[in-house]
């Protein structure tokens, strides 16, 4: 396992952490003011409920979005695939990927992982990366207390360490909502957040074009690709939509001088390793 961060509130969490206290001691000194103690509290935690449903937000901590400058430079953009591994959508993929010389991260459920171990074994032999995406990829999720999310994330580290034979370095939550105890959680097993800089909605656009011109649309050096290889949206003919894409989206990228990469070569805390 990576070994564990020091945790460090972001200033919004701090803040708030000071809006209880100075809401408590309010009350002590003036029992009456409790409506409007009550009140500052509960808009408090609805103001991080409502940041939580906004994965891009950097509010609640770091938040991995596009590749560090370093990369950018270099001409390269993340791909990261979620939701698997599945039985027939990702060895195509990774068929695809081998085409084009690419490389991906796949940020797996675990407790598909488990089930489908000679995938996990392709994603790392074919060169790869695997990451953490939960072990069940509860809706609930983000409404989960500390022990539920140590334990979904946990058990997560665990499998997909043992199945990859490396602990995975990033964590994305399920949807990308994100639970304001969540930081403390992946600091304790050395994981970092990541999301991403765009998205096709794969999982649940029927149509490929569509979820091409999403990708394409400003794409540029640096940004962080999210496709899926669980979970996928079928075209009218009954095709995972990611498996028409995905060979667009790459042709694409080396035209215009683009190479697809993993995480591989960015540290947990957003630095490049050179």
């Amino acid at each position: 396992m990576p070994d564990p961060m020091r945790w460090r509130p972001a200033p919004l969490l701090r803040a708030s952490a000071l809006l209880h206290v100075a809401a408590a001691a309010g009350v002590a000194a003036a029992p009456a003011l409790w409506p409007w103690a009550l009140g500052a509290v509960a808009g408090n935690h609805a103001l991080l409920g409502a940041i939580g449903l906004w994965p891009r937000s950097s509010l609640l901590g770091p938040n991995l979005r596009r590749l560090p400058d370093a990369n950018a430079r270099l001409g390269q953009v993340g791909l990261c695939f979620d939701d698997g591994p599945d039985p027939e959508v990702t060895s195509a993929v990774l068929d695809l990927l081998d085409r084009a010389g690419a490389r991906a991260s796949f940020f797996c459920i675990a407790d598909r992982a488990a089930r489908h171990p000679a995938l996990v074994e392709a994603i790392v032999r074919r060169g790869h990366t695997v990451e953490n995406h939960s072990w069940h990829h509860s809706h609930r999720f983000a409404a989960m207390g500390i022990r539920a999310i140590r334990r979904e994330v946990g058990e997560a580290q665990t499998i997909l360490t043992a199945l990859a034979g490396r602990p995975p370095r990033f964590f994305k939550p399920p949807a990308g909502l994100r639970n304001p105890l969540l930081d403390p959680v992946l600091a304790g097993f050395g994981l970092r957040l990541a999301t991403w800089t765009r998205r096709g909605f794969d999982a649940v656009r029927r149509d490929p074009a569509a979820v091409e011109r999403r990708l394409l649309r400003g794409l540029g050096p640096g940004d962080l690709l999210m496709l899926h290889d669980g979970s996928a949206a079928r075209d009218s003919d009954g095709r995972p939509v990611v498996l028409t894409v995905l060979p667009r989206l790459l042709d694409r990228l080396g035209a215009r001088g683009l190479t697809a990469v993993s995480l591989e070569g960015v540290a947990p805390d957003g630095v490049p390793d050179v």
